[in-house]
């Protein structure tokens, strides 16, 4: 290309503002949904966790998506730094040592490195574990793509499937998730990164 002429140094700016845009549309932060406050998704339910927040020590600690994940480390009969298996009395919103040493045990299973943090690839791996079931609030099943069936009022309800529990989910309206506290046999919580509420 001939940089010489206005044609060209315009096609040149033209062809670099365009590889901007580009570069920045794939660099857009994996956190967008702890941004916006829930674990939340849309389309299929088989990839709305690999794209959450940061779950540690030092980050949403304190968090009904914390506990979220501590019913995770709950079905999956994550052990603990003590040799125990992590357990229902264990689940109270709160990422401590103890669920971060259940949390290691369990990236170890899953074969990922065992730093006690939930990103990305821990938070993916759940999203394989879950299956539909059946509307209860009277949607009626719409299928479009492969592997992906929606209600047609937008709310999905699923369950996880642990390698010893397993628990029921709902997706609302907006896309949040909630679910079934096993801690309490049944009451419902949902899975915010800014508010705490494990009952």
């Amino acid at each position: 290309m001939n940089f010489r002429s206005t044609r060209g140094r315009l096609a040149a700016a033209a062809i670099g503002a365009l590889a901007a845009c580009t570069m920045a549309v794939s660099a857009t932060p994996a956190s967008a949904a702890a941004s916006d406050g829930y674990l939340s998704g849309g389309g299929s339910i088989f990839d709305d966790f690999g794209d959450e927040g940061t779950l540690s020590t030092s980050s949403y600690a304190s968090s009904g998506v914390t506990c979220f994940w501590q019913n995770v480390l709950y079905a999956e009969g994550a052990i603990e730094s003590d040799g125990s298996t992590f357990d229902r009395e264990d689940i109270d919103g709160h990422f401590g040592a103890n669920t971060k040493a259940a949390t290691q045990s369990l990236q170890r299973r899953w074969s990922l490195t065992a730093d006690g943090i939930v990103g990305n690839g821990t938070f993916g791996k759940a999203d394989r574990k879950r299956t539909y079931l059946p509307d209860v609030d009277g949607g009626v099943w719409t299928t479009g793509l492969e592997h992906l069936d929606t209600y047609s009022n937008g709310h999905i309800t699923a369950k996880y499937h642990g390698v010893k529990h397993t628990f029921r989910m709902n997706r609302g309206y907006q896309g949040r998730w909630d679910f079934v506290n096993a801690r309490n046999y049944g009451n419902w919580n949902l899975a915010s990164y800014n508010t705490l509420h494990c009952a």
